[in-house]
């Protein structure tokens, strides 16, 4: 009965089928206790509940009353208590899986009788005591010859790493630890762990030097260290692993040469080495690795000398980022060849030399920072012709020359030039002095003119030259004119009465929406026939001419393809002589993200207007994930003053014609005060209170903190894994400290397809069906594990950007960077392209 929509308690009655073998109700709502007449059961096999509400302690003599049970599945629940230690002697265990529940006490199992255990799961239950020996558990499951998959991350875990790690099955594939407190050193016997394909070590506090015996490790595709303590050398002998496809050793305090024996490592596709103490030159065969297709981050080391050439190697790359080192020389052109680049980021070191012009042939680089360098010459006006380019960065270095006016130079939010004194023109907004028109040879050609051109030519040519470009002039200026109020003069200036028409009246026929401070209706302005959407204040709900007034400000200046665009605002009075104050928005048809997740299903499908609910694929969730995040990215980084949304939901997410997504609702927005954002953000005030709607807003806001860009990150960050797993943040499942954040949290990695939408899942399910048709079952299954390996990083992103200290978030540009590199990867999957189209 797995994966329905059951409620209530689980019947006692089951506990009168004595021959009962196995019980499968995982995927429900099911809450209160098990019912004890379970317990009784002593045929049953298999008892799986995961991902209910269930609660309650499990009885202490477990594991004698149930004798023949193999499989205990009961992750994503609300028990608590103490762990049984009767579990040690149900020596027919293949499966236990306890992970996020609210377990204590220890543990307590002594797995040394469980000889066919070959998944443990103790992820997020809050297990750790504090104390120095709280993994010496580790050396019972030595005896478990069969373990296959070990997950005990996000717990208090205190002490070092066992060195009986070393003993454990050399069968084991998955040893995922991350996010404890586990100090001391790697033990060099991990290297017996022959079978090891994902080691997750992250966000601990380990210590000393890389084993070289982790070379051995020849099965590893996935190896995370990062953020760490270790020190010392890379080693070498990581080159050994040639299956190995993401290397994660950042934030730790490495130093030496980057091996250049990592580039036998031919299929790896993400390596982060950021944030070390690294020295000496880039190895040629290291980003001369063509298999690098996600992220090559080497930035915040002391690497030295210039970029080596093989750089044109990464064709298929979509991040670069060298950024705060100690490179020089000349940028090499070869780096036009990197087509698939989005980001690439080489600030704060010393390359010297023209920009080259190659650049140009970047078309997919979105985002380029080439500041705080030494570059000098001209900038090539060819950057002017990307398309894609979002952010161009050029600060303080020696260029000079005019600035170009077209692409992205066309938006001065967009560029940032400062530092460069010798630059000018470029559009009005820079700023910049005119560019001279003295040259080389014009008092030589002044001559020739005054001597031997007769000086009424030189008028009658400036004359005509001059007739000529007015008449151009104008007319584009009528052309112009002409389209501008054709378009905007029906609806530049409205009033009340038109709008009434235009709302029939303001029926509840044409209501779309409804706010905090008023209600949004469908219209149609005559004469135009223009359909609009009209946000109608409430004028007697408190703090809704506020509200009104912060809207209007923020959106008078700001221009995003993501923002919904404002047509105009209307402050009267009605025919009553009452105030009346509404926003026309641009009518978006495919209304709001909140309808497409959470659709209301009609009670009868026999109804005339009966239509099927709105479903998103994963590939349509993940745009409007990625539009969101450059909306946000926009406000908080583009504008000349910052601005904050403070009110981020799907309610405010609407959706255009093309599905592309479009942040609304400013009423709620503030501007950032130019000053140290840190001192910003630890004052606080009671006058501010909370910012934006319970589930979303971020936990300081509650505590008066001001607001700040990090609190749009966290309603990001759970906007996101509602997106994706269909639940909203005040779920009733979601109480006692329990949340959407630790929901996605705990099922990191292994379980993310047990949390995920199972909307979402029938949509990927009947697609791939009808592609399944016209393809082998082969590209079925890597169709799926591409959509599991992609789930497994976006949940990621999400909880990052929802941890509750703010410090901890990621930035919203780097959330958006890493949603486009998973968009990369599902693109590389030709079924899920094809799709798409």
């Amino acid at each position: 009965m797995g994966y329905n929509i059951l409620e209530g308690s689980i019947p006692d009655s089951l506990g009168q089928l004595k021959s009962l073998t196995l019980i499968v109700l995982r995927g429900n709502e099911l809450s209160g206790k098990i019912p004890p007449s379970i317990y009784n059961l002593s045929t049953l096999a298999v008892f799986a509940a995961a991902n209910n509400q269930l609660e309650g302690s499990l009885p202490q003599n477990l594991g004698l009353t149930l004798p023949n049970l193999r499989r205990l599945n009961i992750w994503e629940n609300k028990f608590n208590g103490f762990i049984p230690a009767s579990l040690s002697n149900a020596s027919n265990l293949e499966l236990l899986d306890i992970s996020m529940n609210r377990f204590s006490g220890g543990m307590s199992i002594k797995f040394g009788k469980l000889k066919v255990l070959y998944r443990l799961g103790m992820a997020d239950i809050l297990e750790g005591s504090g104390k120095a020996n709280d993994l010496s558990f580790i050396s019972s499951l030595t005896n478990c010859t069969k373990l296959r998959l070990l997950l005990l991350g996000g717990n208090n875990f205190v002490g070092p790493l066992p060195s009986s790690i070393a003993n454990l099955s050399n069968k084991l594939e998955y040893f995922l630890i991350e996010g404890n407190e586990i100090s001391g050193n790697i033990p060099a016997g991990i290297a017996n762990l022959q079978s090891i394909r994902a080691l997750n070590m992250h966000r601990n506090q380990l210590e000393g030097s890389i084993p070289a015996s982790i070379g051995l490790l020849h099965k590893g595709q996935e190896m995370g260290l990062g953020k760490n303590e270790l020190s010392g050398e890379i080693p070498s002998s990581i080159g050994n692993l040639t299956l190995l496809n993401q290397l994660w050793l950042e934030e730790n305090n490495l130093e030496g040469s980057i091996p250049s024996a990592l580039g036998n490592c031919k299929r790896l596709f993400l390596l982060h080495l950021y944030g070390n103490k690294l020295s000496g030159t880039i190895p040629p065969e290291v980003i001369g690795l063509s298999s690098l297709a996600r992220s090559l981050n080497l930035a915040q080391n002391h690497l030295s000398g210039p970029l080596p050439l093989e750089v044109g190697n990464l064709k298929n790359l979509a991040e670069l980022d060298v950024s705060h080192n100690e490179l020089s020389g000349e940028i090499p052109s070869s780096l036009g060849s990197c087509s698939s680049l989005e980001h690439r980021l080489m600030h704060y070191n010393s390359f010297e030399g023209a920009i080259p012009g190659s650049l140009s042939s970047l078309k997919g680089i979105e985002e380029l920072d080439l500041s705080h360098n030494n570059l000098s010459d001209e900038i090539p006006k060819d950057l002017g012709t990307i398309r894609l380019l979002l952010n161009l960065n050029l600060s303080f270095n020696d260029l000079k020359g005019e600035v170009p006016t077209r692409g992205v130079f066309v938006n001065a939010s967009a560029i940032s030039i400062y530092g460069n004194k010798r630059l000018c023109g470029g559009v009005p907004a820079l700023q910049l002095p005119v560019c001279s028109t003295d040259k080389p040879g014009k008092k030589k050609t002044s001559l020739v003119l005054k001597v031997i051109i007769p000086k009424s030519c030189v008028v009658v040519g400036i004359i005509l030259i001059f007739f000529l470009l007015l008449v151009k002039k104008r007319k584009q200026q009528r052309q112009s004119s002409s389209s501008v109020l054709e378009l905007m003069q029906p609806i530049l200036n409205v009033n009340y009465g038109q709008l009434l028409k235009a709302t029939d009246g303001f029926k509840s026929a044409n209501l779309i929406g409804m706010g905090s401070f008023g209600s949004v209706y469908k219209g149609i302005l005559d004469p135009s026939g223009t359909a609009i959407a009209v946000k109608v204040v409430n004028l007697q709900q408190g703090g809704a001419s506020e509200s009104f007034m912060a809207e209007c400000q923020v959106l008078r200046n700001i221009r995003h393809r993501n923002l919904l665009k404002i047509l105009t605002a209307c402050s009267t009075i009605d025919f009553h002589g009452n105030d009346f104050k509404a926003l026309l928005y641009e009518f978006m048809p495919n209304g709001s993200l909140e309808t497409w997740l959470h659709p209301v299903l009609p009670e009868t499908s026999h109804t005339p207007d009966h239509q099927e609910p709105k479903r998103l694929n994963l590939l349509q969730r993940l745009n409007v994930a990625i539009d969101v995040a450059s909306a946000l990215d926009y406000l908080h980084n583009h504008c000349q003053v910052p601005i904050v949304h403070c009110d981020l939901k799907p309610s405010n997410i609407l959706l255009d014609s093309d599905m592309t997504a479009c942040l609304g609702d400013f009423g709620l927005a503030r501007f950032l005060q130019q000053q140290d954002n840190e001192s910003s953000q630890n004052q606080t005030s009671t006058s501010i209170g909370i910012k934006g709607t319970i589930g979303y807003a971020a936990p300081e806001y509650g505590m008066g903190s001001k607001v700040s860009a990090h609190g749009d990150v966290y309603s990001y960050g759970i906007l996101l894994l509602e997106m994706f797993t269909g639940k909203r943040p005040t779920d009733s499942m979601f109480k006692d400290g329990f949340n959407l954040h630790k929901l996605a949290k705990a099922a990191l990695p292994e379980r993310v397809m047990e949390i995920v939408d199972q909307m979402m899942l029938g949509v990927e399910e009947e697609e791939v069906t009808v592609a399944r048709s016209s393809s082998s079952s082969r590209t079925h299954a890597l169709t799926r594990e591409k959509i599991h390996e992609c789930l497994i990083l976006i949940f990621r992103i999400g909880v990052v950007c929802s941890m509750e200290a703010r410090r901890e978030r990621m930035n919203i540009l780097h959330a958006s960077k890493e949603l486009k590199l998973i968009k990369n990867m599902l693109s590389q999957d030709r079924t899920l392209a094809k799709h798409a189209q």
